[in-house]
């Protein structure tokens, strides 16, 4: 956890002066860490809620992962759309529901943990805020196109 609080205080500091710089599409552990100054800055988390919070959050991410990927598949798998035949449009379409279904029971669940570590104002905020990292990577993405990924041929 320590190894954890040098970085996390350093992206906390850079995105509260708006000096983060983009990530470069593809740099997961980058996002990541630009999302945990993200959310523990605007939850304005104390030292005592990080270290009870972030262990359930990655927990919370880890179950959304695998659930996202045991339904919808790898990435790599997508057709685009207009490829794909009536049946497997069917079939994407339904998994798309059984994912989102998935998403809201394991939403759900987190939130009863997040109101047994923060308070029920931060674990609001905290629904708001990860919505408001989410737009923040669409707003970078489009102001630094060459950081995104380059279309297959």
């Amino acid at each position: 956890m320590k190894k954890l609080l040098l970085p996390l205080l350093l992206f906390v500091i850079f995105i509260g002066n708006g000096q983060t710089p983009p990530p470069k599409a593809g740099d997961p552990q980058k996002i990541e860490a630009m999302k945990v100054g993200f959310i523990t800055n605007k939850l304005q988390l104390t030292p005592e809620e990080a270290k009870v919070f972030w262990p359930i959050y990655n927990q919370y991410e880890a179950e959304k992962k695998a659930a996202r990927k045991s339904t919808l598949g790898e990435k790599e798998d997508f057709k685009p759309l207009d490829q794909l035949t009536d049946a497997e449009a069917q079939k994407l379409i339904e998994n798309q529901i059984a994912w989102r279904s998935k998403e809201l029971d394991l939403l759900k669940k987190y939130v009863g943990e997040f109101k047994k570590v923060l308070p029920v104002k931060k674990v609001a905020k905290l629904l708001m805020v990860e919505e408001q990292f989410k737009k923040m990577l669409i707003e970078k993405a489009k102001e630094n196109p060459q950081s995104q990924p380059k279309p297959k041929p």
